[in-house]
């Protein structure tokens, strides 16, 4: 069966070890996926050398667009510059990519995919979710970055997100958990104990049930729940050292998800890899972006979280 063409914009200045691991990334994946297509976006003083260097067998199948020479900042979204990370979101938004990946900073990352690209229906804030290996299968890990700061509302917001997104990677009708420091009510911090009753009367899409508070053992075991909420500070703590346990230990198995997380919420794909991102990271993050885009996840998901019944928190007022 022929695969279905997916054109990918890479952010060329994202990434902390420079655009030769971004590119030696996607050409990995490129080589894997006869219906990749690749742009580059970056400087044309970058590019052009990419490109020249290209083996015959990708030159149809790799291009260039020249961006600004200028990498998403470090700290905040870089408003007021044009970045790479920007130029990538606008080939996707005037239809010249089918999605986004970028490994830039998160906040960056997000910014430029929300304001490019636009939101989802009740969402006013993305979030990152990462897919991670548990000893019973896989869960679905949210926020791993992209807020920082929560209210109940916003947790709330994840968990319907979170359930509708495992609904359709993991092919089941997801336990939702909380993570917090033990099981039992009234356990964790302020925002944690005033979430807790607020999903207990929660309705999640996709047949989705709240399984209560889980703890940091339990998104190991994975026999809990299949959807781990938290925000964005204490996910991506817990995610990297998830990821870094595994590579000390050589305990990843195999098979095991893309090291990149999936951004829900903005109208179109886009995926974060982490800016510390290897070759295999990258190829990894770019086969989940035309997964994500073969399979029409973003009219999926859409559907799920606006159902009948499903209502999306308001968090417009106290959210930091």
């Amino acid at each position: 069966m022929a695969v279905s063409t997916v054109r990918i914009a890479v952010d060329l200045l994202g990434g902390d070890h420079g655009p030769a691991v971004v590119v030696d990334g996607a050409l990995q994946a490129c080589r894997a996926d006869p219906g990749m297509q690749l742009l580059l976006v970056g400087p044309a003083s970058v590019a052009d050398g990419f490109l020249r260097a290209l083996d015959p067998d990708l030159r149809e199948r790799v291009g260039a667009r020249t961006g600004p020479a200028t990498a998403a900042p470090a700290l905040g979204s870089g408003r007021g510059l044009d970045t790479t990370v920007r130029a990538a979101v606008r080939a996707v938004a005037d239809g010249s990519a089918d999605a986004v990946l970028s490994a830039g900073p998160t906040g960056a990352t997000v910014s430029a995919a929300a304001l490019g690209l636009g939101r989802w229906p009740g969402v006013r804030r993305p979030v990152l979710a990462a897919t991670v290996p548990t000893a019973a299968g896989l869960a679905v890990l949210l926020d791993v970055g992209a807020s920082v700061d929560a209210t109940p509302a916003t947790l709330a917001g994840h968990a319907i997100l979170g359930a509708a997104y495992a609904s359709v990677a993991l092919g089941e009708r997801p336990r939702v958990g909380l993570l917090s420091i033990g099981h039992e009510t009234g356990k964790g911090d302020r925002v944690r104990r005033a979430t807790d009753p607020l999903l207990h009367e929660l309705a999640l899409p996709a047949g989705a049930r709240y399984a209560g508070l889980v703890e940091g053992d339990d998104v190991v075991a994975g026999d809990r729940a299949d959807v781990v909420v938290t925000d964005g500070f204490t996910g991506n703590v817990l995610l990297k050292g998830l990821e870094a346990a595994f590579d000390l230990t050589g305990a990843r198995p195999a098979g095991a998800p893309p090291r990149a997380a999936a951004l829900l919420g903005v109208a179109g794909v886009a995926v974060v890899c982490h800016g510390a991102a290897a070759r295999a990271h990258i190829a990894s993050g770019l086969a989940l972006a035309a997964h994500l885009h073969r399979t029409a996840s973003v009219a999926t998901l859409t559907d799920l979280i606006t159902a009948p019944g499903i209502e999306m928190p308001d968090n417009s007022r106290g959210d930091a």
